[in-house]
C-alpha cells in the first residue's frame, strides 16, 4: 500500500486510526442493541398495565384527584397557619389562679380564676345537664372530628328557610376553641381559624377533656364562668345537686347567655328552657313524659348577683396578677385594684348610649378607657355587651388610630427643634407612589401656618411631611418609649395606619398628662396570698416612673392638644369647668373613629368602630361622633373643682374662681391643703382619715396641740416660656408641698384675627 499513511520502509505510527475507528462503531452498534433489547422489554412491562375503556377513565379521576388534592393541601395548610398562631397553651392554665378582688377601699367585686371554673370533675356533673347540652349545642359531638358537616349544612337550611340565624352550626369543639382563643367576630377568618382549632383541639384532647373545657369555661351570664359557677350564681347550689329543670335551663345560656339569663328576662329565659326540654325528646335522650314534670316546675331563681360587676376591668386585672404573680409560689390571691366604680358604670352606660345613638351611622361596637395620669386603671369598658362576647376591645383589639397618631409624630417635632409656633406648609413630599391627602382628598393648599394650627385643623399633609422631616424612625422611638409596641415603618405611619389598642393609646397620652413621666396603665395595688402575707406592693416593688419625654416636649404638646379642643376638630370635647387636652381621630373607610383626651385629673381613650371591619356611615369622623362621648364621661366623673393643672395649659377661670372661694373660707394663717396622694398602700384612704380623726381627738382629749406646717410661699408668675408664643407670660398655681407646673399659656393670637377653622 503506497500512500502517504503506510510508506515502504518507515516505522509504523503510534495511534492504530483504523483499529479505533472499528472499535467505535462496534461499541456504539452493540449499546444501541442493548437499549433496544432495554426498550423492547419494558415496553412489553409497561404493557401489562395498560388501560382501556372505563378503567382508564377512572384512573385519569383518581390522577387529577390526587394533583388537585395536593393544591388542596398546600392551600389549607396556609389557611391554617393564623390558626395555629392563635393556639396558645397558656389559655388551658386560666384556672391555675384564683384571685379575689377588691376596690381600693377593701369591698369585694369579683372572683376570676379556679373558683370559676374546674371545681367538680365531669364525672360528678349531673347526666341531665350533659345530655341537654348535647341535645342543644352538638348531637354528634361523640361522632363527628370537631366539624360536625352535617349539623353545619342542616343549620345552613334552617337559617336560609328563617332568612335570619335562628340555628348555629358550630360545634361544641368549635365553641371551645373560639372560647378560649378566639374573638366573637362574624367574620370568614374567623370561622376558618375557628375550624382549625377545633381540628387541633380534637388530636390534642379527648372528647370528654373536650366537654370538660366546654362546661368549665364557657360564659353563662352575671360574670360566671362554667356550669358550676352559673349554677351556685342562679340556684345557690352546686351544679351536682341540680334538677332536670334547672339543667335545661344552664344549657339555654350556652347559646347567648346575656339574652337568655332569667335574671335579665325571664320570659325568654322560661321560653329557651321549653326549646331545650323539647330538643331532649327530639334527640331520644328523654321522653315527653320525663320532660313535663320539669316543663310545669320551671327552675328557681336566687338573687345573688353583682349588676356592678366590673367584668372587662377584672379580665384584664386578672391577666395582670397572672403577670405580677408570675414564679412567686403563691397562685390563692387577693388584689386591691385601683377601678372606681362609680367611674366603670358611667363609662358602661356612655358606650352603651352612644351605640344607640349611632346605631343608625352603622356603628355597633366600641371601647372606653378612663385612667388618671400616674396610670392608675379607673374604668375600662371593652365592648357593647359582655354576655355576648368576652373578647375585651379597650385592651387586646388593634384598631388603626388615624388622626389621634398624629400626637406621637408631633411631639416628636418638639423634641427636633420645632416650636408650636413654627411655621410650616400646608403640603407634603411624596413617599414611593403614596402622596398624603387631608380630609376631602385635596392634598395641600401651600399656605403657611403655625405648628399648633395644623395639629388642630388634623392636616394629614403637615404629619406626613414632619415624619419625614424629623425621621419615622424618631416617632418609632417615642412610641416605644411611652409603652406602645408594634408599629412599623411605613410611608403613611403619621397617618395612624398601624393598629394600637385603646389601653396602650391612653396609657401614651397619659405620660403627656403626667408631665413627661412614663404613665403605663396598671391594675393592681397589692396582692395578698391566702396566708396573709403581701405578695406584691405597687408602692414597695415598682420603681418611680421615669422621664421618658422632656417637661418642656410635655408643655409643648399639651398646650398644642388644648388647641385642637378649643380652636379644631376636638369643639365637642371641650368642658365648661376645666381645661381639655385631646385629639380626634378617624381612619379610612370609616372603620375606626376615636377621641383621646385628657384633663389635669383623668385620661380618656374613646374608640368607636365595627368587629369585622365593616365601614361606617360617610362621615363618621372623631371629632363628631368619639369627642361627645369623651365629653359626657368627663363631665359625670368629675366630682368636684379640685383638679390639677394640665401641664403647659393655664389653669382654667372656673379652677382659679374655686381655688380662691377656698382660700376665702380657710381661717387665716392656715396653711392651704395639699393635693390628695394617689394612695397605692394596703391601708384604704376611709381608713386612713378614719385614724386620723382618731389621733386628732385624743391630742384634744390630751390638751396636745395640732402639728403645725411651715406656711406657702406665695407663687410668682413665670417667665415667657422657652417655646410659648411670643409675646405671652404664663403663670402657674401649685398646689404646697407639690413641684410647681411651668406652662405655656394659652392666648394665642390667631391669624388675621379670625380662628382656625375645625374640620373632622
Amino acid at each position: 500500500m503506497q500512500d502517504w499513511l503506510f510508506r515502504r520502509g518507515r516505522r509504523e505510527r503510534v495511534i492504530d486510526w483504523l483499529g479505533l475507528d472499528s472499535k467505535i462503531d462496534s461499541t456504539v452498534a452493540e449499546t444501541w442493541a442493548k437499549f433496544c433489547d432495554f426498550w423492547d422489554a419494558g415496553t412489553s412491562f409497561f404493557a401489562r398495565f395498560r388501560l382501556r375503556g372505563w378503567r382508564r377513565l377512572l384512573n385519569e379521576a383518581a390522577s387529577e384527584g390526587l394533583t388537585l388534592g395536593m393544591g388542596g393541601f398546600v392551600v389549607m395548610f396556609a389557611l391554617a397557619i393564623p390558626a395555629f398562631h392563635e393556639f396558645n397553651e397558656g389559655k388551658f392554665l386560666t384556672g391555675q389562679y384564683a384571685v379575689k378582688f377588691l376596690d381600693q377601699n377593701g369591698n369585694e367585686i369579683g372572683k376570676r380564676g379556679i373558683l370559676h371554673n374546674d371545681a367538680v370533675p365531669l364525672d360528678e356533673i349531673p347526666d341531665s345537664l350533659i345530655k341537654a347540652t348535647l341535645a342543644t349545642e352538638d348531637r354528634r359531638f361523640f361522632e363527628h372530628w370537631g366539624i360536625d358537616v352535617f349539623g353545619t349544612l342542616r343549620a345552613l337550611v334552617t337559617n336560609l328557610q328563617a332568612s335570619d340565624v335562628v340555628q348555629g352550626g358550630s360545634s361544641i369543639t368549635q365553641q371551645v376553641a373560639k372560647n378560649l382563643f378566639l374573638s366573637s367576630e362574624r367574620s370568614l377568618q374567623r370561622k376558618i381559624k375557628e375550624a382549625f382549632l377545633a381540628l387541633l383541639l380534637e388530636s390534642r384532647f379527648s372528647k370528654r377533656e373536650i366537654l370538660k373545657l366546654y362546661f368549665d369555661r364557657a360564659y353563662m351570664g352575671g360574670g360566671a364562668f362554667g356550669a358550676e359557677a352559673a349554677s351556685q350564681f342562679y340556684f345557690g347550689k352546686s351544679v351536682r345537686q341540680i334538677n332536670l329543670a334547672e339543667s335545661a335551663m344552664l344549657a339555654g345560656l350556652f347559646k347567648a347567655p346575656t339574652k337568655y339569663a332569667p335574671h335579665v328576662n325571664l320570659p325568654a329565659s322560661r321560653a329557651r328552657t321549653n326549646v331545650v326540654l323539647n330538643n331532649l325528646v327530639e334527640a331520644g335522650f328523654y321522653t315527653a313524659g320525663q320532660v313535663h314534670w320539669a316543663r310545669v316546675h320551671p327552675a328557681k331563681i336566687v338573687e345573688n348577683r353583682n349588676p356592678s360587676s366590673p367584668d372587662w376591668f377584672l379580665d384584664w386585672a386578672f391577666e395582670e396578677v397572672q403577670r405580677i404573680a408570675a414564679g412567686k409560689g403563691q397562685y390563692v390571691l387577693t388584689a386591691r385594684t385601683t377601678v372606681d366604680l362609680n367611674i366603670q358604670k358611667a363609662t358602661d352606660e356612655a358606650l352603651a348610649s352612644a351605640l344607640r345613638k349611632y346605631r343608625g351611622n352603622r356603628v355597633t361596637s366600641g371601647a372606653i378607657v378612663v385612667l388618671e395620669t400616674d396610670g392608675a386603671v379607673r374604668a375600662l369598658t371593652g365592648g357593647p355587651d359582655y354576655g355576648e362576647s368576652q373578647f375585651n376591645r379597650a385592651t387586646h383589639a388593634r384598631r388603626q388610630p388615624g388622626s389621634s397618631f398624629k400626637i406621637y409624630v408631633y411631639a416628636t417635632a418638639l423634641e427636633n427643634g420645632y416650636t408650636p409656633t413654627t411655621m410650616v406648609r400646608d403640603a407634603s413630599r411624596s413617599c414611593g407612589r403614596w402622596h398624603p391627602q387631608n380630609y376631602g382628598g385635596s392634598h395641600g393648599g401651600g399656605g403657611r401656618m403655625p405648628l399648633w394650627m395644623a395639629l388642630a385643623k388634623s392636616l394629614n399633609t403637615v404629619a406626613a411631611e414632619l415624619s419625614f422631616a424629623v425621621g419615622r424612625d424618631k416617632v418609632i422611638d417615642m412610641t416605644k418609649r411611652l409603652g406602645i409596641s408594634g408599629i412599623r415603618k411605613t410611608c403613611s405611619m403619621s397617618l395612624g395606619d398601624y393598629g394600637i389598642s385603646p389601653l396602650e393609646h391612653a396609657g401614651g397620652a397619659a405620660t403627656y398628662a403626667n408631665g413627661g413621666r412614663l404613665a403605663k396603665p396598671y391594675a393592681i395595688l397589692d396582692l395578698v396570698s391566702s396566708k396573709g402575707d403581701l405578695v406584691y406592693s405597687r408602692d414597695r416593688d415598682e420603681p418611680e416612673a421615669p422621664q421618658v419625654v422632656s417637661r418642656k416636649v410635655a408643655e409643648g404638646i399639651n398646650w398644642m392638644m388644648n388647641k385642637v379642643v378649643t380652636s379644631g376638630t376636638g369643639g365637642p370635647a371641650n368642658l365648661p369647668f376645666t381645661n381639655v387636652a385631646g385629639k380626634t381621630g378617624t381612619s379610612t373607610g370609616p372603620k375606626d373613629v376615636w377621641f383621646i383626651g385628657f384633663t389635669g385629673k383623668y385620661v380618656g381613650a374613646i374608640w368607636l368602630g365595627n368587629d369585622d371591619n365593616r365601614p361606617m356611615a360617610s362621615g363618621t369622623t372623631g371629632g363628631h361622633f368619639a369627642a361627645p362621648v369623651f365629653g359626657s364621661v368627663m363631665s359625670v366623673i368629675h366630682t368636684d373643682m379640685n383638679i390639677p393643672t394640665i401641664p403647659g395649659v393655664e389653669p382654667h377661670p372656673v379652677q382659679v374662681a374655686e381655688q380662691q372661694r377656698i382660700a376665702a373660707l380657710r381661717p387665716e394663717g392656715e396653711a392651704a391643703p395639699t393635693a390628695q396622694r394617689n394612695s397605692s398602700s394596703l391601708m384604704s384612704d376611709k381608713t386612713r382619715d378614719a385614724l386620723r380623726k382618731v389621733a386628732q381627738a385624743l391630742r384634744k382629749a390630751g390638751g396636745i396641740a395640732e402639728p403645725t406646717t411651715p406656711s406657702s410661699t406665695g407663687s410668682t408668675p413665670d417667665g415667657p416660656q422657652p417655646n410659648a408664643p411670643p409675646g405671652r407670660r404664663a403663670d402657674s398655681v401649685a398646689p404646697q408641698n407639690e413641684p410647681r407646673r411651668t406652662t405655656l399659656g394659652v392666648a394665642q393670637p390667631p391669624l388675621d384675627g379670625t380662628s382656625p377653622r375645625a374640620v373632622p
